[in-house]
């Protein structure tokens, strides 16, 4: 027995797609994925290397995961040191330097107050929090980078740390004596920025021979 032929057939059935599909390998939409993963690449790479250039500067990462990130600088810094180079080179170009570098780059996610270096996902504490442990990237919106051992904070967030801890001071002081609880937690939001921005200047104001004073 024939199936009967339904109108929305006769209206589409014959319909091709003039180019091929956005989703099809190859098409237009992977072209533009592979436009934006070497965007984010290439940014990646510029952040990272001028983040090590502030590190020869003596200005430091902060944050729970700037004791890493230094020692990760401090040995691409021995690399680099004139007496390893090949003679008669005395100073390595930013194309070696990026070269050591790049896979640290990788691990990069830049969130809107902190960079976060994914290089451990069993460590992501915004993993941790959404019951994820084995997702292969991090959870950029649930980052709480006062906390996360892999989260950094940079020169470059001190003015949103900054400005979040004066509206929070604005927030409690129009909270009425009764609200206690959620004063208690803007108290808490309060001091945490504050401790962020103060933990920034220092690590910025750093000096490369106070530790061996």
């Amino acid at each position: 027995m024939t199936r009967p032929r339904l109108a929305s057939e006769g209206a589409f059935g014959q319909f091709q797609y003039p180019t091929p599909p956005l989703s099809r390998p190859g098409g237009a939409q992977a072209e533009l994925l592979a436009e934006v993963n070497k965007y984010e690449s290439d940014r990646n790479l510029d952040l990272v290397l001028a983040e090590f250039r502030n590190y020869q500067q003596g200005i430091l990462p902060a944050g729970p995961g700037a004791r890493s990130l230094t020692e990760f600088f401090a040995s691409i810094d021995e690399k680099l040191e004139p007496a390893a180079a090949p003679a008669p080179k005395t100073q390595r170009s930013d194309r070696d330097v990026l070269n050591l570098l790049t896979k640290r780059a990788k691990t990069l996610h830049i969130g809107p107050a902190s960079f976060c270096w994914f290089t451990d996902p069993s460590r992501a504490l915004c993993l941790k929090l959404a019951g994820t442990p084995t997702a292969d990237r991090p959870l950029v919106g649930m980052c709480d980078s006062a906390r996360c051992p892999q989260a950094t904070h940079h020169p470059c967030h001190r003015p949103v740390w900054a400005e979040h801890a004066e509206r929070t001071k604005t927030f409690l002081g129009d909270l009425g004596k009764t609200r206690k609880t959620e004063r208690s937690r803007l108290q808490n939001d309060y001091d945490r920025a504050l401790r962020v921005v103060a933990e920034i200047d220092a690590a910025t104001h750093h000096q490369p021979d106070e530790e061996s004073a």
